[in-house]
C-alpha cells in the first residue's frame, strides 16, 4: 500500500467530507476523475488494483496523466487535512502561524508579518516549545532589518538563552529515543544493561540540580521520563512505583496536565500500570486502566489509536494472572484487531502472550502452535537476537513438555548453531545452562534420579533472577520439574 492509500484509509468520514468540500470549491462535477480516484482507493482498500482503476480512468493510454492525478489527489488530500486540523495541535498551529509571517514578510508586508510573528511567538512560549522559539527569534532578528520598531539585540539575547534549554532537552532526548528503542527492541527480555544507562543518569542528576530548568514544566516532564526509563532498565519496580505515584499527583495536583501534554499523561498511566502489575497489584493496576481507558477519550480521542494496544495491554496482562481465559479472549480480540496488528512488534507481542499463557494453562499443543506463528511474523525477523534466543529456549521447553523428542533434538542442534556466538557470551550464561539442562533431561529417563542433573538444575534454582528476562520462568519449570 503505498502512502496515499495508506493516508485515504486513515480518514474518517469528517475528513473525506472536507477534502470533497475542498476539491468541489471551484469545480464541482460528477464525473470528476480526481473524486473517482480517491473514492476507489477508499472502497477497495486492501483489494486495491492500480491496472483497474487506470484502464476505468483513461482506457488504454499512458500512465504519466494516471500518476499526475494521483500527486494531485494526494496534494488536495494533505492541504485538506492541513485545512481542517492546522489547528487541532499547537505546535502545528505555530508553524501554521510561521507559514502566514513567511508569506506576508516575501511580499514586503512586514507589519502583517510581524503581526503573525507576535502570535506565534505567545503561542511557542505558551506551549514552551524551545525548537520553535529558536526559529522565531530568527525570523524577528531578519524582521529588524525592515521594522526600526524592532531591536535585535533583545532577540540575540533570547535566543542565546533558549539555545541552552535547547542543548539540555536535546541531550536527554537523544539518549532517551537510544534507550526506548533498545526496550522496544528486545522486548525488555535483554540480560546486559542499555550502554547510555551511565550517561543517562548522570545528564539526569546534572539537569535536575539547576533550580532555574527544574522550574519548567515541559523539562520535568522530560526528567520523568528519563528517571522512568532508568529505573524500568535497572528492573526497580518497587522504587518506580512510589516514583510514578507520586510524579503523577503532583502533576495533576500543580494542573501542568492539558491539550498539548496528554501524550505525556497517557503513557504515564501506562507506565503506572505496568509498573503495580510488576510489583503483584493487579487490581489497583486495573483501576489505573480504566483512568487510561477514560483519559484516551479525552480531547476527542486525539491519542486514541496510538494507545489501544497499550489499553488491552493493561488488561491482559493482569488478566494473565487473575483469569487466563479472559486473557486469552483479550489476546483474540487484539489479534482481530487491524490497527494494532499492523505494527509488526505488536502482532510479536500477541502470540508470544498467547504462547506463555497456554503454556501456564498446560495446553502444550495451543503453546507451540503460537510459537510456530511467530517466526513466520516480520516482527521476529526484525526483533533484536536476544529475543529471537530466548523464544528459541521457550521453544525448547514446550518440545519439551510436548515429549517430541525427535523434532527437540533437531531444535537444540539449531539453538546451538544459530545462537552460538550468543551462548558464549558471559550475560547469556543462564541460557547455556538451560539448553545444557533441556540436553539431559532428554536423554535421561528419570529426571529427578539423575544426580548429575539434579545437581546442574539445583544450581540454576539457587540464582535469583528477574523473572521478566525471561518468556517462560525457568525457576519455575525447573522446580516443578525436580518436585513432580
Amino acid at each position: 500500500m503505498d502512502i496515499l492509500n495508506l493516508i485515504i484509509a486513515n480518514m474518517n468520514k469528517e475528513q473525506v467530507r472536507g477534502y470533497k468540500l475542498f476539491v468541489n470549491r471551484t469545480n464541482e462535477k460528477e464525473d470528476r476523475k480526481d473524486t473517482q480516484y480517491f473514492d476507489y482507493v477508499r472502497k477497495s482498500g486492501e483489494k486495491y488494483d492500480e491496472a483497474k482503476i487506470h484502464e476505468k480512468l483513461y482506457k488504454g493510454s499512458d500512465k504519466n496523466t494516471f500518476y499526475r492525478l494521483k500527486n494531485r489527489v494526494l496534494s488536495d488530500v494533505s492541504k485538506s487535512l492541513m485545512v481542517q486540523h492546522f489547528d487541532d495541535d499547537q505546535q502545528i498551529y505555530v508553524l501554521h502561524l510561521l507559514a502566514l509571517e513567511k508569506f506576508h514578510f516575501n511580499r514586503n508586508q512586514m507589519r502583517i508579518a510581524n503581526y503573525f510573528l507576535k502570535k506565534a511567538e505567545t503561542e511557542a512560549m505558551r506551549i514552551e516549545n524551545f525548537e520553535l522559539l529558536d526559529i522565531i527569534y530568527g525570523e524577528y532578528i531578519r524582521l529588524s532589518r525592515e521594522l526600526m520598531t524592532i531591536n535585535p539585540e533583545n532577540y540575540i539575547r533570547l535566543r542565546k538563552d533558549n539555545q541552552e534549554q535547547i542543548r539540555q532537552l536535546r541531550t536527554i532526548d537523544d539518549i532517551l529515543a537510544t534507550v526506548t528503542f533498545r526496550l522496544k527492541a528486545t522486548q525488555n527480555f535483554s540480560s546486559s544493561e542499555n550502554p547510555v544507562l551511565k550517561l543517562l543518569q548522570k545528564t539526569v542528576r546534572e539537569i535536575s540540580a539547576d533550580k532555574e530548568l527544574h522550574s519548567s514544566p515541559k523539562l520535568r516532564f522530560r526528567i520523568y521520563d528519563a528517571v522512568t526509563q532508568i529505573l524500568l532498565q535497572k528492573r526497580q519496580y518497587t522504587a518506580l512505583e512510589e516514583y510514578l505515584l507520586g510524579m503523577y499527583h503532583d502533576f495533576v495536583k500543580e494542573k501542568l496536565f492539558n491539550r498539548n501534554n496528554h501524550d505525556t499523561r497517557l503513557q504515564m498511566l501506562v507506565f503506572i500500570v505496568n509498573t503495580l502489575f510488576k510489583t503483584d497489584k493487579f487490581n489497583e493496576s486495573l483501576k489505573y486502566a480504566d483512568k487510561l481507558k477514560s483519559a484516551m477519550d479525552e480531547f476527542h480521542r486525539m491519542h486514541y489509536d496510538k494507545y489501544l494496544f497499550f489499553y488491552y495491554n493493561s488488561l491482559m496482562i493482569n488478566y494473565s494472572r487473575l483469569d487466563k481465559n479472559k486473557a486469552i479472549d483479550i489476546l483474540m480480540e487484539m489479534k482481530g484487531n487491524e490497527k494494532i496488528c499492523a505494527n509488526n512488534f505488536y502482532e510479536l507481542f500477541i502470540y508470544l502472550n498467547l504462547a506463555v499463557i497456554y503454556f501456564d494453562k498446560k495446553d502444550f499443543h495451543q503453546s507451540i502452535r503460537n510459537l510456530h506463528k511467530i517466526y513466520l511474523l516480520d516482527g521476529y525477523k526484525n526483533a533484536d537476537k536476544s529475543l529471537q534466543f530466548k523464544i528459541a529456549i521457550a521453544d525448547l521447553i514446550v518440545r519439551y513438555e510436548l515429549d517430541d523428542a525427535d523434532t527437540l533434538e533437531y531444535k537444540l542442534k539449531q539453538v546451538k548453531k544459530d545462537f552460538r556466538s550468543m551462548l558464549n557470551q558471559k550475560e547469556n550464561i543462564r541460557e547455556k545452562e538451560m539448553v545444557e539442562i533441556i540436553s539431559s533431561m532428554m536423554k535421561s529417563s528419570q529426571v529427578r534420579s539423575d544426580k548429575p542433573l539434579v545437581k546442574k538444575m539445583q544450581n540454576l534454582l539457587k540464582q535469583e533472577v528477574a523473572s521478566d528476562t525471561e518468556i517462560i520462568h525457568y525457576r519455575h519449570w525447573l522446580k516443578e520439574k525436580l518436585e513432580a
